[in-house]
């Protein structure tokens, strides 16, 4: 079967309108053909769009007959270039967004069952409009898909109480390389029934099988919520306060985010109408946050302990605290508009890393100095989830030094220093934007030999042609 032949059997088995191809559709296949911060571009031989699992089952099969490569995508806006083709133009992207059912929602068992190419906001509406919570929640929520985020195994800012979206998930429906559909969706919490086949596909970004719907935990939804921006003069004294909140909070602690105070200039000044949260500047800040199923008066007395008593001890040097749902909405827009300060600000040199909370002070403290020696005057932009021990630890061009030129000479040294700092202090390079091929060759350096064995020996048992997602997670 030649290229018309298969292209053609694809127009047969999921609509020509969904079987993007040729010159003449390129503008239209463009967007999938490059990752959301356009580090990297390929080519593909189509862009299919199946509508539903068997159809989607019924591609792969055919793929798989005719030894074509697939790239599973759904919102594409991850960041390591997970869902992005090769320059061969011989490879084909599967898109999931067409899968966009919530198929059921079981408030009494706490579940809802989605289609992998649902939009993270659309699967948090619905378990809302049943009076449930799912708490996976991260900027991009209003454009990445259930799947990707299983996919990489997303976190976010809620990963402290409820945790990541591996552990949101109880089931999974999966199309496996050679096209067999697997049913798993189950809403058991307890099923000890052999291997634990449902973790093996999450955070694989779909180099083991391809993820077309999942059943995930559903949570009551808080009573109150509180928030406050707490300024503090280290990263150690914000160790010293998630101690302490969560001694006097327990399980009610839902986000804990470190912000140094560059970060919060950055959005500032290119986003004046989110002012500057405290009256001077501080060194760190920590944005915070309760949920509380019992009451807001509950709520509000344990903040209130939490904060007279890190004030009373020092650690705690100003504190705005959010008085209604308004105020508690933008304290967490200018955590979250960070990365758009930084794309704003230009080009920078960006780490998704990850080390024991209990050592995230030592880090930071040991690995600026080194940055620093190795470009002079570079710009940290440091925040992230203080709570799980994941940072976002980013490095800009000194004041007036252009960005790209900037990259070019200390991306690969700085990245290096800092990986080799992360690995040092017992952490991972990539703690919830996953490999993709950004970081593929990197994790194989620091993994220790046996762990890339037992990984190569997982992809070739599930996927013995290596057609499914190939570069992606583990070197050629």
């Amino acid at each position: 079967m030649n290229d018309n032949e298969f292209l053609r059997a694809c127009d047969a088995l999921i609509g020509a309108p969904h079987v993007l191809r040729g010159a003449d559709q390129a503008h239209d296949m463009a967007p999938y053909l490059s990752d959301w911060r356009k580090r990297y571009t390929g080519r593909a031989l189509a862009v299919l769009r199946p509508a539903d699992a068997q159809q989607t089952a019924a591609i792969v099969k055919l793929c798989a007959e005719h030894d074509i490569a697939m790239v599973p995508q759904g919102g594409n806006t991850g960041l390591a270039g997970g869902a992005t083709p090769d320059v061969s133009g011989r490879q084909v992207v599967i898109s999931l967004r067409r899968l966009d059912r919530i198929r059921q929602v079981d408030a009494a068992n706490h579940t809802l069952t989605a289609e992998a190419g649902c939009l993270l906001a659309n699967v948090q509406q619905a378990a809302q409009n049943a009076g449930r919570l799912f708490p996976l929640s991260l900027a991009a929520e209003g454009s990445c898909t259930l799947g990707g985020n299983l996919s990489t195994n997303a976190g976010g800012t809620a990963v402290l109480r409820y945790g990541n979206a591996r552990e949101l998930c109880l089931g999974l429906e999966v199309v496996m390389p050679d096209g067999a559909l697997w049913d798993g969706l189950r809403g058991l919490r307890k099923d000890n029934t052999g291997y634990d086949l449902r973790d093996l596909f999450i955070g694989a970004e779909g180099t083991l099988g391809l993820i077309t719907a999942a059943t995930v935990k559903l949570f009551p939804r808080p009573a109150a919520r509180m928030t406050a921006m707490a300024a503090v003069r280290t990263p150690a004294a914000a160790l010293a306060l998630l101690n302490l909140a969560q001694e006097v909070a327990g399980p009610l602690l839902t986000g804990f985010e470190l912000i140094s105070d560059f970060c919060l200039q950055l959005v500032s000044h290119h986003f004046p109408a989110q002012r500057y949260p405290f009256a001077q500047p501080h060194a760190q800040a920590v944005l915070l946050e309760l949920s509380d199923n019992e009451s807001e008066t509950h709520a509000r007395q344990l903040f209130e302990r939490l904060m007279e008593t890190a004030f009373a001890r020092g650690i705690v040097e100003d504190a705005v605290v959010a008085q209604n749902l308004q105020q508690s909405q933008a304290l967490w827009h200018l955590r979250e508009s960070i990365p758009l300060a930084q794309a704003e600000a230009g080009l920078n040199i960006k780490h998704d890393i990850a080390v024991p909370v209990s050592r995230v002070a030592d880090f930071i403290d040991a690995t600026d100095p080194i940055v620093q020696r190795i470009a002079p005057g570079a710009r940290m932009v440091t925040f992230g989830h203080l709570g799980d021990g994941n940072l976002h630890y980013n490095v800009m061009a000194p004041e007036g030094v252009d960005a790209h030129t900037f990259l070019r000479q200390f991306q690969a040294p700085v990245t290096r220093a800092v990986f080799d700092s992360v690995h040092a202090h017992h952490g991972t390079i990539s703690a919830e934007h996953g490999l993709g091929q950004l970081k593929r060759d990197e994790a194989a350096h620091y993994k220790s030999p046996v762990e890339v064995a037992l990984m190569r020996r997982l992809k070739i048992a599930f996927d013995p042609n290596g057609v499914m997602n190939p570069g992606k997670v583990l070197p050629d």
